[in-house]
């Protein structure tokens, strides 16, 4: 590796006489200062009191004389601004919330270039007056509203920065602003030391004037970091502002440029790699990282990993080799990125959403299977969720109180002060929340865990700031707000890390890295999108007007991420560069222009290979599970022979044979889940027992119109009663159970009203209503008797033939319930409907002295189909020879089932 930045500015201020323990230093951010020390300290020879080292901010922020204010004071400050201005109408505070930080961006940018507000908030106004959507000459309110909204944005601007200076706060912008406007004053007063400028790019127009006036007015030393190469090339996007300052700056009329160097073309390996998918990029990473320790155990104190897409942060963090015990991660974490965070959504959504029914099950189970719930439950029972789970379930309770979580378990299950009764307001919600966090901080204390308590201190911190902010404010009244409102803090707050820098590996960002160079580079997620970041702009100002007064447009922002992608690879000796092969919406676009640019440079071409990652995937040949039937598995068999096979479980064999032995032989049920609409099976459930309550009063009867007078009188009082019986927790006077209600009593009024009119023409007498048939079927391959059995939905007798209806309430077609052959009812389940009116009817046929029927189906849902008999080559007379076929189909079917050779096999 080349010599570093800041070594080289050290010893080129040494060389040229400067007491480099006496001068003032000033960096892109903190960060960089404790490498700063480290090389003061290798060169120094004497025991020396640190000199001062700042970041930019921190000297900008000195200079103005006032204090940052925090996000949280920034948007109430803007939105109390907001609410005093002449505008007529105005949004509330939970609206605002979705365009004053995108406001409070822009007015950042107004002052931290220095421009005219008036001038500009003037232009603005005017450019919203001529772009407004509404081509009719009379403006209608929406329109008036968002235009008086312009009309009084210059009041808003002045207000909101009077209001912060009142405070002695301000934003950064107005930081800058101030900063520009005291620097004589301040440098004449406190600026005695030599000041040094090292590492800086992109500087905005307060920064520039700042440091023009220091390198005219004071001892003063700007070092760049850029390499000739770039410098010298008057379209390459990493020159773009240094290029501009040398050439604008009267300083640079007459003195020479420091810091321009020629490392970029010095032999180096660049590796450019594409890999699928982000997660493969982290995998990617961590082979990179065994391979150098295998070549060189010793250097990974050089080794810098850089993410251009933080969010990578864990992921990559997990990758890393055991081996590598020494990680510093020098970047911050985003609030909304944390598993803290999420829980205190469950808490907000929990108790936003709840009613005089109780609390929503969904967020109660959302609230309670956060692992900090179970932390701060203080539960004996470790089963608690599971068991509170499956009992919502069962219950299919879709609303629960307090008095119901009590009912469910004892005292000590559980602290029952995390489900107060109590409504809350924003500040008693808050007060709940800060009570959370202060019994996962003695928890973690206990633990000994300094990760989740520096998260628990900066969440803690957060409410405490909306605790205090609330308190004095009246325009926050209800917990969406609140919840809207941490969500849009926890987005701009970040958890920084704190570690040695000096040793190990080092986990970063872009930003991070400025003025610090490395031997060994690892650069991921270099796509269009993400490095550079691409055309995403967050803002009011449009981009002419920006390019007009020189406000930052994304071609800025492009170039400021291609300086720094290019610094970090200039003095490195292997630099490797990921990006995805595969990239979609949430993960960028192709790779980046600066992957190509590096690809298509003859200078550095002879350095770089380009290569494609894949993971090493070996696919192995499907195999069908297969259950072989053991001896033990026979048995059970046996008894299921013994409790008896019904048409539905053979139809479930001729679908896929694993299913039946899931279902049948081992008795596996299905997850269970609450029914919010109604599962298939409970509507007809339902339905049926409606049906049979209904005609149940006329069995043995022939049906005559007052019968049916009679039920259409009755249906909607029996279908409550049958609605209550299953979903006992239902609300049937609105939502979507009244919805489904009216469907069933549809379906069942139809049916009714069909057979009224068909009792016209012929005689209907009811004989059965769910009626349980069972038979003994003894085969002699067997050597076990067989007990079948099944319901019977309707049996009646239909102008004297005597009919075995089925109803469904799925869609049935009349081609499902027509064979041509009788294999088919053994090999297609589509014609799994025909094979279980044959079950139906074969029972009949074997418990009754009756020698021929039909048998067929009224699917409810498409009635008009009306009766759809079962046919056979387009016979549909049920008799003894029919059965006698049928009965061979039935079978071979059990033999299959119960042959030991044959195993179950999963179907495809």
């Amino acid at each position: 590796m080349q010599q570093p930045f800041i070594e080289y500015v050290l010893q080129d201020l040494v060389r040229e006489g400067s007491s480099i323990e006496n001068n003032l230093y000033i960096l892109p951010s903190k960060r960089s200062g404790v490498f700063l020390k480290h090389y003061l300290s290798n060169i120094l020879k004497k025991t020396v009191f640190t000199p001062r080292i700042i970041s930019i901010e921190e000297f900008v922020q000195e200079i103005s004389g006032v204090k940052k204010a925090s996000n949280i004071d920034l948007l109430l400050t803007l939105y109390e601004s907001y609410q005093s201005s002449p505008a007529k109408e105005k949004d509330d505070f939970d609206t605002f919330l979705k365009w004053g930080e995108t406001l409070l961006q822009d007015f950042n940018e107004i002052d931290r270039y220095l421009l005219p507000a008036n001038d500009i908030l003037n232009y603005l106004k005017s450019i919203k007056e001529l772009d407004h959507w509404s081509l009719q000459p009379q403006k209608t309110p929406l329109v008036q509203n968002y235009l008086d909204f312009w009309e009084h944005i210059e009041y808003i601007y002045h207000d909101f920065n009077s209001r912060l200076i009142a405070k002695n706060l301000a934003h950064q912008g107005l930081i800058y602003r101030l900063a520009t406007n005291n620097i004589t004053e301040y440098a004449y007063e406190n600026l005695k030391n030599p000041i040094v400028f090292l590492g800086f790019n992109a500087l905005n127009t307060a920064e520039s004037q700042i440091i023009q006036h220091l390198l005219s007015n004071t001892q003063c030393e700007v070092y760049w970091d850029i390499d000739a190469c770039f410098l010298n090339d008057p379209v390459h996007d990493a020159g773009l502002f240094i290029r501009k300052y040398l050439n604008e700056w009267p300083h640079y009329k007459e003195n020479r440029p420091k810091g321009i160097h020629g490392h970029f073309l010095t032999p180096k390996n660049i590796e450019i790699t594409g890999v699928p998918k982000s997660i493969s990029q982290t995998k990617y990473v961590g082979n990179t990282l065994k391979k150098q320790l295998n070549t060189n155990p010793e250097k990974t104190d050089n080794v810098a990993i850089i993410l251009a897409d933080e969010s990578l942060l864990f992921p990559v963090a997990k990758s890393i080799p055991p081996e590598i015990n020494k990680i510093n991660i020098t970047m911050g974490q985003s609030l909304r990125t944390t598993l803290l965070y999420s829980f205190f959504i469950s808490v907000f959504e929990l108790f936003e959403g709840k009613t005089k029914k109780g609390w929503y099950y969904k967020e109660v189970l959302n609230f309670v299977g956060n692992p900090y719930f179970k932390m701060s439950a203080n539960t004996k029972n470790p089963d608690f969720v599971n068991h509170l789970t499956g009992l919502i379930k069962a219950n299919s309770t879709t609303y629960i109180d307090a008095q119901s979580l009590r009912s469910l378990f004892v005292q000590k299950d559980v602290d029952f002060k995390l489900f107060p009764s109590h409504a809350f307001t924003p500040n008693t919600i808050i007060e709940y929340c800060l009570s959370l966090l202060l019994r996962l901080q003695q928890i973690f204390r206990k633990e000994n865990n300094a990760v989740e308590l520096q998260y628990a201190f900066t969440f803690y911190n957060l409410f405490h700031q909306l605790k205090k902010q609330l308190a004095s404010i009246g325009f926050v009244n209800n917990i969406k707000t609140v919840k809207r409102f941490f969500k849009q803090l926890a987005t701009m707050e970040v958890i920084d890390y704190i570690g040695s820098p000096i040793e190990g590996l080092q986990l970063m960002g872009v930003l991070e890295s400025r003025t610090l160079d490395f031997e060994t580079v690892i650069i991921t997620s270099v796509n269009e999108g993400i490095l550079p970041a691409g055309k995403s702009n967050s803002s009011f100002i449009p981009f002419d007007v920006k390019r007009e007064y020189g406000l930052p447009t994304y071609k800025e922002k492009d170039a400021i991420y291609t300086y720094h992608f290019y610094r970090l690879i200039q003095r490195a000796k292997n630099v490797h560069i990921i990006y995805n092969t595969e990239p979609d919406v949430l993960e960028g676009g192709e790779k980046s222009r600066l992957i190509s640019q590096l690809l298509t440079d003859n200078n550095i071409k002879p350095f770089v290979t380009h290569n494609i990652a894949s993971p090493n995937i070996r696919i192995k040949p499907l195999i069908k599970e297969q259950i072989k039937k053991t001896p033990l598995l026979i048995s059970d068999l046996k008894d299921l022979a013994e409790k008896g096979l019904s048409p539905s479980s053979l139809s479930s064999y001729i679908k896929n044979p694993m299913e039946f032995y899931k279902k049948y032989v081992l008795r596996l049920q299905d997850s269970i889940e609450v029914q919010e609409d109604i599962a298939a099976n409970t509507f007809g459930t339902i339905l049926h027992e409606a049906l049979f309550l209904l005609y149940q009063p006329y069995l043995g009867k022939i049906l005559i119109q007052d019968n049916f007078s009679s039920m259409r009188g009755k249906v909607n009082s029996i279908l409550r009663e049958s609605f209550h019986k299953h979903l006992p927790n239902t609300d049937l006077s609105k939502g979507r159970y009244l919805l489904i209600f009216h469907v069933i009593e549809r379906y069942i009024e139809n049916f009714v009203l069909m057979e009224s009119k068909q009792i016209k023409h012929h005689q209907i007498k009811l004989l059965h209503l769910e009626k349980k048939f069972e038979t003994t079927l003894d085969f002699d391959e067997l050597h076990i008797p067989i007990k079948f059995k099944g319901f019977i939905d309707r049996i009646d007798e239909f102008d004297g033939t005597i009919r075995v209806i089925d109803y469904k309430t799925g869609k049935t077609e009349p081609s499902q319930v027509k064979i041509k052959s009788w294999e088919e009812l053994d090999t297609s389940f589509s014609k799994s409907k025909a094979f279980q009116l044959l079950c139906y009817a074969y029972l009949l046929n074997r418990t009754d002295t009756m020698t021929s029927c039909i048998a067929g189906i009224y699917a409810l849902k498409n009635l008009k189909n009306g009766f759809m008999p079962f046919s056979f080559n387009r016979n549909s007379i049920l008799d003894e020879g029919m059965m006698h076929a049928f009965q061979n189909s039935l079978k071979k079917l059990i033999l299959e089932i119960y042959n030991p050779e044959i195993p179950f096999e999963d179907k495809e």
